[in-house]
């Protein structure tokens, strides 16, 4: 059977101890996922238990990778080809998404943090109606870090079906290098959204 980065490193984070969920469980899991210099994209999307088909409304909340070639590739200056998103709205040709690849390392642990403090937060567990909505991150000031990851995205232009990533690897993939930038190198990107910050 193959061996996914997503679960080798949540296995060995396992075999070591570690917790999922604690504090601890996410510094290591950043660590580990930040000293990954490669992901082979391709094997990942192999990972036929966590694939579906579409993105329906239950899944505001969730974090999905998937394949993307947007309509407008031509006059724009670059595009994540790889999303890593968390499903924020729904439209009636696509949907709205938060991906955390347009932000660099320092600020996804710092919105990542933020989005743990409401995902932790027992009333909002509880309640069937709390979503990370736009509204949501819009409407929390410690979220400004959102803004140059707010994505619009076509369903006829997704390419591929939609790899979901568990609350408990949440961390692993936020910081794993699985950005697949069209036109631009990453670092340019992120200087971009470091000014829109």
């Amino acid at each position: 059977m193959a061996e996914y980065i997503f679960q080798k490193i949540a296995k060995e984070g396992k075999e070591r101890g570690v917790t999922p969920g604690s504090d601890n469980a996410i510094d290591w899991f950043r660590d580990k996922a930040l000293s990954v210099n490669q992901v082979n994209v391709q094997k990942e999307m192999r990972n036929t238990a966590k694939l579906q088909n579409k993105l329906i409304p239950s899944d505001i909340g969730r974090m999905y990778h998937f394949f993307y070639d947007p309509k407008h590739k031509d006059t724009l200056p670059y595009w994540d080809k790889f999303p890593l998103i968390f499903v924020i709205d729904f439209y009636q040709d696509g949907f709205l998404g938060l991906n955390l690849h347009y932000i660099p390392p320092i600020y996804r642990i710092r919105l990542m943090d933020a989005i743990y403090s409401i995902a932790r937060d027992d009333k909002v567990r509880q309640s069937k109606k709390a979503r990370m909505t736009y509204g949501l991150l819009k409407g929390a000031a410690k979220f400004k870090y959102f803004k140059p990851c707010i994505k619009r995205y076509l369903t006829n232009h997704v390419k591929s079906r939609y790899l979901y990533v568990p609350f408990e690897e949440w961390d692993i993939a936020a910081f794993l290098p699985t950005q697949r930038f069209q036109k631009a190198k990453k670092t340019r990107v992120w200087n971009d959204s470091k000014q829109i910050l």
